[in-house]
């Protein structure tokens, strides 16, 4: 593939990306639309977002895993395609049955799309300087794509209804997936029966489903300790520890457990549950605030997140990937983790009554910033290690470790932020005091989540300048004299 048929295909994969990304944000602006339409009960409503959350992390190590089987642009036009269809019913859904049912069915679209595409791009990339921009981009377009989102629900939620936010992606997915036809060659994977285990997928795909669902409804709705939490998370502790029995003893595991001896896939991985964790909880509890306290409307919500999709479209395209080159990305995302972690502090100070220009603003740029520096050198980590026949299975435990990352960060980030301030409502202080109360307490919290992260990578990075440093010095002592 030449130099120019590689970028145009980068810029189709993550047109489909953006298309995927897009929807887990643009449904929260219409959700109240949604639920004053179809007669949805608080917890009802909850599972228009969950049944797609359940749905997308469940499968994306088998998407994955079945990118490298057979064969990775295949698994992307079905993804596309699931995708679209599903957006249509969920459109043209009447009733509230029909429209968790067609946001499950895109959830598994979504799976299907997005786990293959960092395969693919390190793939068609193998200039270490090109891969680095490549990725720089993917980047910005998984990240960024969620404040994308909250504007775009909020702009088509009030000029026209809450169906477009799902009609708006027919065009899309048709003209993604007419374009890889064109643009992106056909991979041959190494066939089903090279690595078809059965077992394996289904303990996976139900131990991973089982895990958010705990996390997004008994946990969330509960509390972390109740009867029902403790039992669905032990058997999906049981599931997962079946599913590594399994690859240790199977001919052809799914999974390979050998992508878990680099550190750097490892940690990277670590790294990044930890840290979208902090930022999907400021994306989530900062439009809370915006709505609740300061009276935002959905499209002025979409544009005080703007700023942060600006800095990391800034970096992520731009300068990132040349940071990385000189410097390193562990050297380039340890700056990225310090500065989330200053403005999610700094979103913990904002008083009831704050300003945009004054406490909005600066928060946005450092977090965007932070995220733009971040993320890139993350995934380039999480990838560095991994060969062409594993590309596809690093490419779907990148996203399977975020999208995990991001629902059990939200789920208790929401959870001590509605106590906190219930608590005090109890206690009669003024609503918005005892809400602003809450966001604090949880801003404090997804700071400290960002920070652990940098603090785990900057000890995996001195252990891993250590162990350079004793086989150096043991090269010299072996060396003759």
């Amino acid at each position: 593939m030449h130099d120019r048929s590689r970028w145009t295909a980068l810029v189709v994969l993550c047109t489909g990306m953006l298309m995927i990304v897009l929807d887990m944000t643009i449904v929260n602006v219409a959700l109240p639309s949604i639920q004053a339409r179809l007669g949805f009960s608080q917890a009802g409503l909850a599972w228009v977002v969950n049944a797609y959350l359940i749905a997308f992390a469940g499968l994306l190590l088998l998407a994955g895993r079945l990118g490298d089987l057979a064969g990775r642009r295949n698994v992307f036009l079905a993804g596309l395609g699931v995708f679209t269809v599903a957006s249509l019913l969920c459109g043209l859904a009447a009733n509230q049955e029909m429209l968790i049912a067609a946001r499950f069915l895109q959830g598994m679209g979504g799976a299907l799309t997005s786990a293959v595409i960092l395969g693919m791009i390190v793939t068609m990339f193998s200039d270490p300087r090109e891969q680095a921009r490549a990725i720089g981009v993917f980047a910005f377009v998984a990240s960024a794509g969620a404040a994308v989102g909250l504007l775009a629900g909020g702009i088509l939620t009030q000029l026209l209804n809450w169906h477009w936010i799902f009609f708006v992606n027919l065009p899309i997915g048709a003209v993604a997936a007419i374009a890889a036809l064109r643009v992106i060659g056909p991979d041959r994977g190494t066939g089903l029966r090279a690595g078809a285990d059965v077992p394996g997928a289904l303990l996976i795909t139900g131990a991973t489903m089982l895990a958010v669902f705990t996390i997004v409804n008994p946990a969330a709705q509960q509390g972390w300790l109740a009867v029902r939490t403790l039992t669905l998370g032990a058997c999906s502790l049981v599931l997962f520890g079946g599913f590594i029995l399994r690859q240790r003893t199977a001919r052809n595991p799914l999974m390979p457990l050998r992508i878990f001896s680099s550190r750097n896939v490892a940690g990277a991985n670590l790294v990044q549950v930890l840290g979208t964790a902090g930022m999907f909880g400021m994306f989530f509890l900062g439009s809370l605030y915006l709505r609740r306290i300061l009276g935002y409307d959905p499209l002025q919500i979409g544009l005080a997140f703007l700023p942060v999709t600006v800095m990391m479209g800034t970096l992520s395209v731009r300068y990132t990937d040349r940071l990385m080159m000189r410097f390193g990305a562990r050297r380039t995302m340890f700056p990225g983790l310090g500065l989330i972690a200053a403005g999610l502090a700094l979103f913990a100070l904002v008083p009831a009554g704050g300003g945009y220009l004054s406490h909005i603003f600066p928060v946005a740029l450092l977090v965007g910033t932070g995220a733009g520096l971040c993320f890139p050198a993350l995934m380039a980590l999480a990838m560095s290690s991994a060969t062409p026949q594993d590309a596809g299975l690093a490419s779907g435990l990148v996203n399977t470790t975020a999208q995990i990352g991001g629902a059990l960060g939200l789920a208790v980030l929401a959870t001590v932020s509605a106590s906190r301030s219930n608590s005090l409502i109890a206690q009669h202080h003024p609503a918005a005091a005892a809400l602003t109360a809450g966001y604090h307490l949880a801003f404090w919290i997804a700071c400290g989540l960002v920070v652990v992260a940098a603090g785990l990578g900057i000890w995996g990075f001195a252990a891993l300048l250590r162990r350079r440093r004793r086989r150096r010095d043991a090269g010299r002592q072996a060396a003759p004299v």
